[in-house]
C-alpha cells in the first residue's frame, strides 16, 4: 500500500517529523541561513545520518507556498529495504540475483519508467543513491504504475562500497555505457547480475566505470541519434539478460 508522501516545511513541523519514524526521502536548507535552530536540526540529520542539500531560497519557494523558515522535507513514499537483504533473499530462492544500480537518474519519470521495466523484468531490487537520484514520490510511484511498490528500492551513501559489496557477494558488475568495448548481444550476462546506468547526461561516474567488471554497449544504427533515453535503454539491458537467462 502506497503511503502517503508529504512535504513538511518549517521548523517546529520538522522537529516533530524527526522525532518519528518516518522514512525521509531529502532534506533542503536554505543557502547561508545555517543558524538558530537550523543548527539543531542539522544536528539530528547527521546523528541520524540524513543527508540534507543546501540549496537556493529560490529552490525552497518553488516547492511551498507558505513560510518555509528555510527548510523543506520530503517523505518517501516508499520504505527502502538494505541491499544485504535482497541479496541474501534471491540466494536464499535458488535464483541468480539480478540487481539494477541507478548511479544519478534525476529525472522523476525516468525513474518511475525504469521502475516499472525493472517489476516486468524480474529485478530482485534497485539501488540508488542518497545524494544526487530522483525524489520517490507520488510522481515516480504513478509513472511507474505503481511498479515502485512491489520492488525493494535500496539506498546508498556509498556507491563505491555498495559495488563493492555486490562483487565480493558473487555478483558480477557490468557498466551500460557507449564507452564500452563489448556489444551487448554479444556480452555474457548470464549468472548473478548488477546492471548499473548511469545519469542522463553524463552516462556513469568515473568512479564507477573502475569498478565495472564489463562495459557494455547497445549497437545503433548509423546516422542516427548518439544515445537511447536511459529508461528505454534500460528496458534494453534487462530483457537481454533475461533472453539469456532464460537460453
Amino acid at each position: 500500500m502506497e503511503k502517503k508522501n508529504t512535504i513538511i516545511y518549517g521548523i517546529h513541523p520538522i522537529l516533530e517529523a524527526l522525532e518519528t519514524d518516518a522514512t525521509i526521502d531529502k532534506v533542503w536548507i536554505q543557502e547561508g541561513h545555517l543558524q538558530g535552530q537550523l543548527l539543531e536540526i542539522i544536528g539530528i540529520l547527521r546523528k541520524k545520518k540524513i543527508i540534507w542539500k543546501q540549496v537556493p531560497v529560490s529552490k525552497l519557494n518553488g516547492l511551498v507556498k507558505g513560510n518555509h523558515q528555510g527548510i523543506v522535507l520530503s517523505l518517501s513514499a516508499v520504505d527502502f529495504a538494505q541491499i544485504e537483504n535482497v541479496v541474501s533473499e534471491a540466494f536464499s530462492n535458488g535464483e541468480d540475483p539480478l540487481i539494477l544500480v541507478l548511479d544519478g537518474i534525476t529525472d522523476v519519470r525516468n525513474f518511475g519508467a525504469i521502475a516499472r521495466t525493472a517489476v516486468c523484468a524480474g529485478v530482485h531490487g534497485i539501488v540508488v543513491p542518497e545524494k544526487g537520484s530522483a525524489p520517490i514520490g507520488p510522481d515516480a510511484v504513478k509513472t511507474s504504475a505503481g511498479a515502485l511498490l512491489k520492488i525493494p528500492v535500496c539506498r546508498t551513501n556509498s556507491m563505491y562500497h555498495t559495488l563493492k559489496f555486490l562483487r565480493n557477494s558473487g555478483l558480477k558488475i557490468a557498466g551500460a555505457s557507449e564507452k564500452g568495448k563489448d556489444v551487448l548481444y554479444d556480452s555474457d550476462l548470464t549468472g548473478p547480475m548488477a546492471l548499473v546506468m548511469g545519469n542522463e547526461e553524463t552516462g556513469l561516474a568515473t568512479e564507477t566505470l573502475k569498478l565495472c567488471d564489463d562495459l557494455v554497449k547497445i549497437p545503433l544504427a548509423l546516422g542516427g541519434v548518439d544515445s537511447l533515453n536511459v529508461s528505454v535503454a534500460t528496458g534494453v539491458f534487462l530483457f537481454e539478460i533475461n533472453r539469456q537467462r532464460i537460453k
